[in-house]
């Protein structure tokens, strides 16, 4: 499944967007077109559960434009990454030696960005926004489905997984690099509460705690990029 969606975005990319130049009066605008792939590093920020960072992986495409006159310029793109997160648990109320409930998590991302020239081409700032489809979390191990998470008395593991799937993020990073070859750091935040869709499941027992859940996704991404 995932395999056929990365199929379907690179082929959607390639017919709307190819190399070109476009003539002015004055000056020549390039329009460039670039893939890469790397590593990332995913949290949720949350009061509700305790949470450790996990790592992941990348990969993406963008179309840029950067007219060589201007202190700016702009790009769209997808990505997709598949992402770790750990959430502390235990096996019972009977046993409470500390376990790390490990999940994966698959994202989609839209990004419309702004890059501010900084030396040129050659470094820029990056920011705007983003849209993400993401996939509900996945425990690694089916045998941890019925784990409790701490601060719960019987909330299970396998309980919190159907969380938000449509979600708003800001991004903010640098692009740094040479005309065909580019490295980038980007922060990707969620503006939208990613566990809000748990809060309308009346069936969870949240004996122990019974705030509202609330989390806003943190991700870094590395990447290295071929451009064209």
């Amino acid at each position: 499944m995932k395999s056929t969606v990365f199929i379907l975005l690179v082929a959607i990319a390639t017919c709307f967007v190819t190399k070109s130049v476009a003539q002015s009066n004055k000056f020549v605008i390039k329009n460039g077109f670039a893939i890469g792939g790397g590593i990332t590093q995913f949290d949720i920020i949350t009061d509700n559960f305790e949470t450790t960072k996990g790592e992941g992986w990348i990969v993406g495409m963008s179309a840029t434009v950067m007219p060589p006159y201007k202190a700016y310029g702009v790009s769209y793109g997808m990505q997709l990454s598949e992402n770790t997160i750990g959430i502390s648990g235990y096996t019972s109320l009977t046993d409470l030696s500390p376990r790390v409930l490990e999940y994966k998590i698959f994202t989609a991302q839209v990004a419309f960005l702004c890059h501010v020239k900084l030396i040129s081409d050659f470094v820029t700032f990056d920011v705007g926004p983003m849209l993400q489809y993401n996939s509900d979390l996945e425990l690694k191990e089916d045998a941890q489905e019925s784990y409790l998470i701490k601060s719960y008395n019987n909330l299970t593991a396998n309980d919190i997984t159907e969380i938000s799937n449509v979600n708003f993020n800001g991004a903010v990073g640098f692009t740094v690099g040479l005309s065909h070859f580019k490295v980038k750091a980007q922060y990707i935040y969620g503006v939208t509460n990613m566990l809000n869709k748990l809060n309308s499941n009346n069936d969870l027992d949240l004996s122990g705690n019974d705030r509202k859940f609330k989390g806003n996704q943190s991700m870094l991404a590395f990447t290295a990029m071929i451009t064209f």
